[in-house]
């Protein structure tokens, strides 16, 4: 697999489309933190890494999904914005926000996974994982 965040993001896009209450994935440490930033800002119930069993030799990480009062998807939607064939990066001054502050844009900067209202709080920049909302 040559892009497993984009293979993250299409599970949770493909299982929300499909009403289901979880999702399972090879589990690493970008997906964990990605993961910790989507339960944060409210976009999934919890998450969970099963550690591996029998002829499974990788851990699975385990994303319980939220919906709304009457079933209505939390993740209306989730893109990915920088793939190993065209890296995008921002400055500190120009993080983007996703739909006028709606959205969620999630960053790996110097110090770590976060979101872009944290990285502008932060004074820091990197480069653009994905769009959510």
């Amino acid at each position: 697999m040559t892009d497993p965040i984009a293979d993250m993001l299409a599970r949770i896009r493909n299982a929300t489309l499909a009403r289901h209450t979880r999702v399972d994935m090879p589990s690493s440490g970008l997906k964990v933190e990605i993961a910790k930033i989507l339960q944060h800002e409210g976009y999934v119930q919890s998450f969970t890494v099963l550690e591996p069993e029998g002829e499974r030799v990788q851990a699975q990480l385990r994303v319980f999904l939220k919906y709304g009062p009457r079933g209505e998807r939390v993740i209306t939607g989730i893109e990915r914005v920088s793939r190993p064939g065209r890296r995008v990066y921002f400055g500190r001054d120009n993080v983007p926000e996703v739909l006028a502050g709606l959205g969620t844009a999630i960053l790996t900067t110097s110090r770590g996974v976060m979101t872009g209202r944290q990285a502008v709080k932060a004074g820091v920049g990197g480069e653009v994982l994905c769009n959510v909302w």
